[in-house]
C-alpha cells in the first residue's frame, strides 16, 4: 500500500475550487489481467500535484462561460469539409445522448444505443427538451477535450497525464482491482456510479441513479478524492496508444511523468476517412457494466476522439510545481 505523506485542501476561490494536494510516489501502472490496453502492467513514478476533488461540475462549468462566453464543440455546426462522405444535411449542432433502443441484437454496435441529437449540449444533457436546473453539482457533460483544456487554462491548471489520473485514482492503494480495494460491492455497499442489470436495456439503479449523478454522492477514496470511478469518464492531457509503451516495462529503469502515445499514432485505423486524434479517458462512468464494459476500474483506459462529447464524459484538473503546506 502507497502512504500519502500528506493530503492538504487547497481553499476554495472562484476560479481553482476545492483541491487536495497528493504526494508523488511510484506505483503498478495498468493491468495484465483485464483488456489489452491496459497492459503491460508497469511501475511508474509521478511528481506530487495538486487535483481537483470533483469533477468540474455545471455550477463551475457555467462560471467559466459566464466569464469568457466559451462556446463548447457541441454548439457549433461543424465544418463538413472535416468530415468527408458525411452528407450535409446531417452535419449540425449536437452531441451523443445514451438513448438505447427497446430492442438490442448485438452488443458490439453501440449505434443501438447512443444517438447524436440536434441540440444536445451541457445546457441540454438530454437533447433540447432537457435543462441541467437541479444539476448544479453533477459533473459537466457534453465537454470535448478542447473545451476541457479551454476551462482548465482559464482556471490556471491544466488536464491531468494519464500516469497522474491514475495514480490520483488509486488512493494509495497499489495494484489493487478497484479504488477502494479488490472487491467491486465490500459489504454490500456501491462504491461508485455505475451501472447495475443487464446492459444498455435493463438499468436496474440499484446504486440510486440512473444517469449522472452529484459528484460526492459515493466514498471518497483514500486521498479524499471523489468520482475517480464511474459517473462520468474524464479526459487525460495524453494522446492514445493501443498499449502502454513497451518500453515502459522494463525492469531496470522507471519512467518518471510518463506521457502517452503520440499524435500521429492515435488514429482510429477503423475509420481511414476520418482521421481524428484520439485522448486517454480514465475512470470509467455510470454506463460501465459487468456484463459489458468492466472499466470502472484505475487501470482502465479509453480512446476518445479529440472532438467528441457524449453525456457520460467530463474532466478534472491538476496544478503542477506547487508543494502542499509541509513540503
Amino acid at each position: 500500500m502507497l502512504s500519502p505523506d500528506h493530503c492538504e485542501w487547497l481553499p476554495d476561490d472562484a476560479n481553482t475550487g476545492e483541491m487536495v494536494f497528493v504526494s508523488g510516489g511510484t506505483f503498478l501502472m495498468g493491468s495484465d489481467h483485464h483488456y489489452p490496453e491496459e497492459a503491460p502492467s508497469h511501475r511508474v513514478s509521478v511528481d506530487g500535484f495538486w487535483v481537483d476533488r470533483t469533477p468540474v461540475t455545471n455550477r463551475q462549468f457555467e462560471e467559466f462561460v459566464e466569464a469568457t462566453g466559451h462556446v463548447t464543440e457541441a454548439q457549433i455546426v461543424p465544418d463538413p469539409e472535416n468530415y468527408p462522405g458525411a452528407m450535409k444535411e446531417i452535419v449540425y449542432a449536437g452531441s451523443l445522448v445514451f438513448s438505447p433502443l427497446p430492442r438490442i441484437t448485438d452488443l458490439a454496435d453501440w449505434s443501438q444505443w447512443w444517438s447524436f441529437l440536434r441540440g444536445a449540449d451541457w445546457r441540454h444533457p438530454y437533447g433540447p427538451g432537457s435543462n441541467i436546473k437541479g444539476l448544479a453539482d453533477h459533473p459537466v457533460v457534453h465537454v470535448s477535450f478542447s473545451d476541457a483544456a479551454a476551462y482548465a487554462r482559464w482556471a490556471g491548471k491544466d488536464l491531468p497525464t494519464e500516469a497522474e489520473w491514475e495514480f490520483a485514482s488509486r488512493g494509495g492503494l497499489d495494484g489493487e482491482e478497484f479504488a477502494w480495494g479488490d472487491a467491486l460491492m465490500p459489504g454490500g455497499k456501491h462504491m461508485a456510479n455505475i451501472w447495475q442489470g443487464n446492459f444498455p436495456v435493463q438499468n436496474l439503479g440499484e446504486d440510486g441513479f440512473e444517469r449522472t449523478s452529484p459528484v460526492m454522492a459515493f466514498p471518497p477514496n483514500g486521498y479524499g478524492l471523489y468520482d475517480m470511478i464511474g459517473n462520468v469518464w474524464e479526459w487525460t492531457s495524453d494522446w492514445w496508444s493501443a498499449r502502454h509503451q513497451a518500453d515502459a516495462a522494463k525492469p531496470c529503469c522507471i519512467p518518471k511523468n510518463p506521457r502517452g502515445g503520440r499524435e500521429d499514432t492515435s488514429y482510429d485505423s477503423c475509420l481511414p476517412a476520418i482521421l481524428i486524434p484520439r485522448k486517454v479517458l480514465k475512470g470509467g462512468s455510470h454506463l460501465c457494466a459487468p456484463n459489458y464494459c468492466r472499466r470502472y476500474r484505475p487501470a482502465a483506459r479509453h480512446a476518445e476522439a479529440i472532438d467528441t462529447s457524449t453525456s457520460h464524459i467530463g474532466f478534472r484538473c491538476v496544478m503542477r510545481g506547487l508543494q502542499g503546506r509541509d513540503g
